[in-house]
């Protein structure tokens, strides 16, 4: 299944869950504190802004704001909330499209980079955050760490959350690095509404490698947007990658 056909106009009506998830104020404010802290007083760039989660806050916090986003439905849903003006928003895939100017942060919150389906998109993405940063700006990616270890032998599939009404459940392929999320959600009847989406996960160290062969070198590590510690059992990550210096 093509990204535009996952990302269509039903996704984008029922993306937003204000308050809960991503969307609790919490997590939110501890991520717009650390993205507006690194783009200082420069311009930053987001990488499939979706709806806007996180990049309207953002700019209300002062920092102007660019989008890429391949999706028109979650373009249109953005639009909802911040016009042309406020959020400008370039059409396109995050590894090739160029948005005008330069700036000082680009970000990809929420494990979005896995959902180029290649390595070579993957290292193209990198690539594309230099072509738009400044020298010594930085590209911040919020990824999650492939829990392999809970894969039993034989078997090609992880439950990760089980909770009245939802059930999460990931299928890998680990010869091909690729990943089936299933998000089940059910009432009472017979009846379960399934959401899926296919990702190729992505090692930490495959990521700073990636980061290098674009010009990038890690600055920081941490496993949440609290800052703290990255350790084997983390997992997810807040890698903050730092452009050399002309």
């Amino acid at each position: 299944m093509r990204q535009e056909e996952i990302w269509d106009h039903e996704t984008a009506q029922g993306y937003d869950t204000p308050g809960t998830g991503m969307f609790d104020p919490e997590l939110l404010g501890l991520t717009v504190d650390r993205l507006a802290d690194l783009a200082g007083d420069g311009r930053a760039l987001e990488f499939a802004i979706g709806t806007g989660r996180v990049a309207v806050p953002l700019a209300e916090r002062g920092v102007p704001v660019t989008g890429i986003e391949l999706s028109h439905p979650m373009i249109d849903q953005l639009r909802t909330r911040a016009d042309e003006t406020a959020i400008p928003v370039i059409a396109g895939d995050m590894a090739t499209a160029r948005a005008p100017g330069t700036y000082t942060l680009v970000y990809l919150v929420y494990n979005t980079i896995s959902n180029l389906l290649t390595q070579g998109e993957q290292v193209a993405c990198f690539r594309n955050a230099a072509r738009h940063l400044t020298p010594g700006g930085r590209f911040v990616i919020e990824l999650w760490v492939p829990q392999l270890r809970t894969l039993p032998p034989g078997q090609q599939a992880t439950v990760w959350a089980s909770e009245p009404g939802y059930i999460g459940l990931d299928t890998y392929d680990v010869l091909r690095q690729q990943v089936i999320s299933h998000h089940f959600r059910f009432g009472t009847d017979k009846q379960a509404r399934l959401f899926r989406s296919q990702h190729r996960y992505i090692w930490p160290s495959e990521l700073d490698l990636m980061a290098e062969l674009a010009g990038f070198e890690l600055e920081a590590r941490h496993a949440n947007w609290a800052r703290a510690e990255f350790t084997a059992e983390s997992s997810s990550h807040v890698s903050v990658y730092r452009l050399a210096a002309a």
